[in-house]
């Protein structure tokens, strides 16, 4: 069947994430045709979809160094414009957070990517990809309006789930297969609180409650060391408590069940909320996430693959693009997480490597599809990381444009000069030969 051209563009970014967002704001902003496909109404992925909060861009615990900047920082900027924003201590101790009202991040990714001249096609799945080769030539898409191809000289995976490099046959290795899947969450608003009395109950107690609820057998609440946290907004808090594991993120029919798990989690923590926090007697559920929050799924395999031991030794590579201090927070299916943190006031870098999968000229990738171990991953997904690894994706497919679109082309010294203009922060400086 010959499929219609529905759109063609020099750089065609897949999944508008907040990884997606970056690299399609960094690419237009050299003057390259530029094109953001989204499968929702609306940009932003987890960070509007299920998410209030961006870590990733402070150091953990006390320590206030700030080790993300450029596009990413701008957008936080933009936000606190709007008074829609607010900075507080992560409830796991995992460094500052920044925590935002999630339509106004819509507006602000919108006005942003519009700004900048990115061309927006929402309301867009990806369905298969056509190749010559080792280069990707078009992305089979669908919507309301039928199937058709959107061509390009070079793509960015940012899809979350690797669509663009699954279809394209690049090696990955899906979530479980080297250490428990981490668990999905829907998380979930309660307006109405008490904050005042809401806020006297510490974290620990919270923990407590929460235990002994589950020990009355009047409770079904199978994450017992969750988060609650204010929010922009009077009266309204945000939660991170539920837990739904085993389950392919990938599996339409296992992610229908988990939806429809997740809500049931909620509400239940809302009840319990209601019953035994005090500042919640009188809430009510104001929504929940737009889909269920997916930590991980496929991982593919690119030119160096990030490491636990790279993450916990604070390891430098001469192609970095980006870094990170976050902690390894693995989210198995027990009631805890599981936290790993890197010495006192260090960061890692992600090479330049990672993102580009194996087996393809003119595609990158970046957000939580990138190449990296499970236990690597585990620190690396942090928004803050996604939206940098998304600045150097888009920008070095710019510089692609003028390497024949070959990824591996792009000259490492120059792409590292052009992010630090552009306000990224990393600690690599001597190119690979």
């Amino acid at each position: 069947m010959q499929l219609p051209v529905f759109d063609s563009a020099d750089i065609v970014v897949l999944g508008a994430g907040s990884a997606g967002c970056t690299a399609a704001i960094a690419a237009a902003r050299t003057g390259a045709d530029t094109l953001l496909i989204e499968r929702y109404g609306f940009l932003g992925g987890s960070s509007t979809q299920v998410l209030d909060t961006f870590y990733g861009f402070y150091l953990p615990g006390n320590d206030t160094r700030r080790v993300v900047g450029g596009i990413p920082w701008q957008i936080v900027e933009k936000l606190r414009r709007s008074d829609k924003v607010l900075e507080r201590p992560s409830s796991y101790g995992a460094g500052q957070a920044i925590t935002y009202d999630p339509p106004t991040l819509q507006r602000v990714w919108e006005e942003s990517a519009l700004e900048a001249g990115v061309r927006l096609r929402l309301h867009t799945f990806c369905l298969d990809v056509l190749k010559e080769d080792s280069r990707v030539t078009s992305l089979v898409v669908g919507g309301k309006s039928g199937m058709g191809q959107i061509t390009g000289k070079l793509f960015v995976d940012t899809s979350g789930d690797a669509d663009l490099c699954f279809r394209a046959g690049v090696p990955f290795q899906p979530a479980g297969e080297d250490g428990p899947a981490q668990s999905l969450t829907t998380t979930f608003r309660v307006g109405n609180v008490d904050e005042t009395r809401a806020l006297q109950v510490k974290r620990s107690d919270l923990v407590r409650l929460m235990k002994e609820a589950n020990l009355s057998g009047d409770y079904r609440l199978p994450r017992e060391e969750g988060s609650v946290h204010r929010t922009p907004l009077r009266g309204v808090v945000a939660t991170n408590l539920t837990r739904v594991a085993y389950v392919d993120g990938t599996d339409p029919v296992e992610l229908t069940k988990a939806e429809v798990e997740g809500r049931a989690q909620a509400m239940e923590y809302v009840r319990f909320l209601r019953e035994r926090i005090p500042g919640y007697e009188a809430a009510y559920l104001i929504n929940f996430s737009t889909q269920i929050g997916i930590r991980e799924t496929r991982r593919v395999f690119g030119d160096y693959r990030l490491t636990r031991e790279d993450v916990l030794n604070a390891r430098h590579f001469p192609d970095a693009i980006a870094q990170c201090g976050a902690p390894i927070e693995d989210h198995h299916p027990g009631s805890d997480t599981r936290w790993e943190y890197l010495p006192a006031g260090a960061t890692y870098d992600i090479p330049f490597r990672a993102l580009l999968p194996q087996t393809l000229d003119n595609v990158l990738t970046a957000g939580r599809c990138l190449s990296a171990t499970h236990d690597a991953h585990a620190s690396v997904r942090s928004m803050g990381q996604c939206m940098a690894m998304g600045q150097a994706a888009g920008t070095a497919a710019a510089s692609a444009l003028q390497t024949g679109n070959n990824v591996r082309a792009v000259e490492i010294a120059q792409l590292q000069q052009q992010l630090r203009r552009d306000g990224a922060l990393f600690s690599g400086t001597t190119p690979i030969p």
